[in-house]
């Protein structure tokens, strides 16, 4: 597991509804995240729509969540919620 990686680059942190996970997504996505939710907002046909993102893990040996960003994984933007 890589550390530190992408330094200078900030995260936001979603829960994927669907999968029952958190996620770390790059704050300059999250422009997408926005405008897919303003154009989709109440409606039921929502188009299957990803983005990446990495996940979070458990860190047994400092007890708590870190970004695992070995994995970077393609996330449906209609399962996501802002977590927090």
């Amino acid at each position: 597991m890589q550390i530190n990686e992408n330094l200078g680059v900030e995260y936001l942190i979603y829960e994927n509804s669907a999968l029952g996970c958190l996620i770390a997504i790059a704050k300059p996505d999250q422009k997408s995240i926005k405008k897919f939710w303003k154009k989709f907002k109440g409606k039921s046909d929502v188009p299957a729509d990803a983005i990446k993102g990495y996940p979070l893990v458990q860190d047994d040996e400092q007890d708590s969540l870190k970004i695992d960003f070995s994995v970077e994984q393609e996330f449906l933007i209609r399962d996501l919620v802002k977590f927090g």
